[in-house]
């Protein structure tokens, strides 16, 4: 066992059995619920490293329980990945959205899910680097895993401090929405490349007046965070 625990939340038992397998082989713990209530009861008992999360629930909805979970400060931080027969692409824009962290169309492969998972693991642990990173009166520590804006704690979600992370850690040079995509949310997720601006743009209103033109658009390219007009 590699010691990370995965909650599978999904109300069909053959197929929560075929990820227990798949996962378990591939050295994970696994947890089990078959709707929104069980699962966040042992969310907050056993506080899981990721949750793979059926859009179609009875009662609750995945998609739901998903918003909730990203609301919530306790669990905000916690992957999720999103099961779903949907595979529509306004559906997958949904339920990026809301937070989550990666989508898989039913059906998938035992293979693709343990890759995504793992993709989508080593996206949410730690940075090497701890040292905080200053511009002006912008403050992100990765410690503490927060943002403050002249000494008032930024309202931030978890993707929008990512795609800070790596912007003020690599200034003044233009990335292409793809390489947002790459870098950001990692190689083997599926994400609509406009989901990025979605993204910039609550980055952007996170950032407030003050600081919102750092994040500048380059026209015909993408992005790029700077100091300079």
């Amino acid at each position: 066992m590699n010691g990370r625990c995965i909650l599978i939340v999904d109300d069909e038992a053959p197929i929560r059995e075929m990820i227990v397998v798949a996962l378990e082989m591939a050295g994970y713990e696994c947890l089990e619920a078959e709707n929104a209530q069980q699962a966040h009861s042992l969310i907050v008992d056993r506080q899981p490293d990721l949750i793979l999360l059926d859009w179609m629930l009875p009662g609750t909805s995945g998609i739901e329980l998903a918003r909730r979970l990203k609301r919530d400060e306790m669990t905000a931080d916690t992957p999720i990945i999103m099961l779903t027969a949907k595979d529509a692409e306004d559906n997958k824009i949904q339920g990026l959205e809301v937070g989550a962290d990666d989508y898989i169309t039913k059906p998938f492969s035992p293979r693709e899910l343990v890759a995504r998972l793992k993709a989508v693991l080593r996206r949410a642990a730690p940075s090497d680097n701890e040292t905080p990173i200053e511009i002006g009166g912008l403050l992100l520590d990765p410690v503490s895993h927060r943002v403050t804006i002249d000494g008032t704690p930024a309202d931030m979600g978890p993707t929008e401090y990512r795609l800070l992370q790596f912007f003020m850690t690599h200034q003044e040079r233009a990335y292409t929405r793809g390489q947002l995509l790459d870098q950001v949310w990692g190689g083997n997720v599926y994400v609509e490349e406009r989901t990025v601006d979605v993204h910039i743009r609550r980055l952007r209103k996170a950032l407030g007046e003050t600081y919102e033109n750092l994040v500048q658009t380059v026209r015909g390219t993408g992005y790029r965070f700077s100091t300079k007009s």
